[in-house]
């Protein structure tokens, strides 16, 4: 995925990062049949992925080097099944100085809507990828 920060799971899924500013986000995604549910349609959870990452970087925006964001909750309802192309559209609905409250849908290619979710996202500092895969080895 390119963009302002590298997510290797969101790369194992294939997201694609169409545009950021600020407060704004569009991603997108077409999935392969590694990422379908027992029904053959794409599972809820890769549905949700793609929600998470784009209000990920709505809340970001385009953060100035070594800034993050975490997710601390998110919500998402589903209105139909996933199928083809899916299109992101996220936004900040609300931001302090730590925290941006934030809203996204995902439709098909038709424009039809899927699922639509909100999450609340912290502002970190963002550490150096050797301190984090450090970090996560020494925890038992």
């Amino acid at each position: 995925m390119a963009g302002p920060v590298q997510v290797p799971f969101a790369e194992l899924l294939g997201l694609e990062l169409l545009q950021v500013a600020e407060g704004e986000a569009q991603m997108a995604l077409t999935p392969g049949a590694a990422l379908a549910n027992a029904f053959g349609v794409v599972h809820g959870g890769v549905t949700m992925s793609l929600l998470d990452a784009a209000m990920a970087h709505a809340a970001r925006g385009p953060a100035p080097v070594g800034q993050g964001v975490v997710t601390l909750e998110m919500k998402t309802s589903f209105m139909r099944a996933a199928e083809g192309r899916l299109l992101a559209d996220a936004r900040v609905l609300h931001r302090t100085a730590s925290l941006a409250f934030c809203e996204a849908t995902v439709c098909n290619a038709a424009g039809a809507l899927l699922a639509q979710g909100t999450g609340t996202y912290q502002f970190i500092r963002a550490l150096p990828l050797g301190a984090r895969r450090t970090r996560a080895l020494n925890v038992a």
